[in-house]
């Protein structure tokens, strides 16, 4: 939690909630502004898609402009990224090419993608991981909430699990040991030249998994934070020139670069959404699959 004043403290985390003209709701103690906006993105992310999967029940066609927004961007997902990318990690070619990846077994006649796919199984976590961060974000649109995804700990937080998910998923099919060790490709070399390679990229293929989570992490709080700074700098130059003649050039200007900065926060929550998501569909597919 951060707590301080200045500049920047729109971005900040808060044991309240401010409102106009120096007000605040107190929270309880030990609870945060981001704390609650988190509880109500998981509640959102639970309420709309138990709607949508009883909607969806038995196979029936989901009716509704609202339901059928959701299932839209659940088809992409599924259909455009965790379908694709993981493919089918326990079916192997000729050749030893993962069918997933080259459209094979899995797609009708049409190249559609057929219901019951391998990798339908890894949906939940992504889908989860998409739509939480993805409400999470436009939580911060509305004023005086803000954006718990531009706070370093909660982005921390995701990508720690998203990469006990890469970690669980790819030890089912590599063992708890065998993760780490699938990642070193086979060295045909002599035995000492072959040995010391192989500790070399044990240790870097390691190091790669966790840093590539980590940036998980960084990438999504400072795309989240630097957004909202640009907000709050671009409207205190409304309040800087409260008391010059310019003031009347400088509002109006400061009101339209506020408008025109909100809708690219608006498309940059979808935006670093999918990227994580699609990230982490990516980290979890090198996990299931051989080097």
């Amino acid at each position: 939690m951060i707590l301080g004043s200045g500049t920047f403290h729109h971005v900040y985390d808060f044991p309240h909630f401010e409102l106009p003209f120096g007000w605040h709701i107190p929270l309880p103690e030990s609870i945060t502004k981001f704390m609650v906006l988190q509880l109500v993105a998981a509640a959102l992310t639970f309420l709309i898609f138990r709607g949508l999967a009883n909607r969806a029940a038995g196979g029936q066609p989901v009716h509704g402009w609202f339901w059928n927004f959701w299932e839209y961007l659940v088809v992409r997902l599924r259909d455009e990224v965790v379908r694709p990318v993981i493919g089918d990690p326990h079916h192997h070619d000729a050749e030893g090419h993962d069918d997933g990846f080259h459209g094979g077994a899995h797609t009708d006649s049409h190249g559609h993608y057929e219901p019951g796919h391998p990798a339908d199984e890894y949906l939940p976590f992504i889908l989860s991981c998409f739509f939480f961060i993805l409400f999470c974000n436009l939580l911060g649109a509305f004023p005086w909430f803000g954006s718990a995804t531009g706070n370093i700990n909660v982005t921390a937080a995701l990508a720690l699990t998203a990469f006990g998910a890469t970690y669980y998923f790819g030890s089912r099919v590599h063992g708890f040991v065998g993760f780490w060790t699938s990642m070193v490709p086979h060295v045909d070399a002599p035995a000492f030249v072959k040995y010391p390679l192989i500790v070399l990229l044990f240790f870097v293929e390691s190091l790669g998994v966790l840093i590539k989570h980590g940036v998980l992490a960084v990438r999504l709080f400072c795309n989240i934070m630097g957004g909202h700074t640009v907000l709050g700098v671009i409207l205190g130059f409304t309040a800087m020139a409260a008391s010059h003649a310019a003031w009347w050039v400088v509002a109006p200007g400061s009101v339209l670069g506020q408008v025109g900065v909100g809708l690219l926060e608006l498309l940059a929550a979808f935006i670093q959404a999918f990227v994580f998501s699609f990230l982490s569909t990516i980290f979890i597919g090198m996990s299931l699959h051989e080097h």
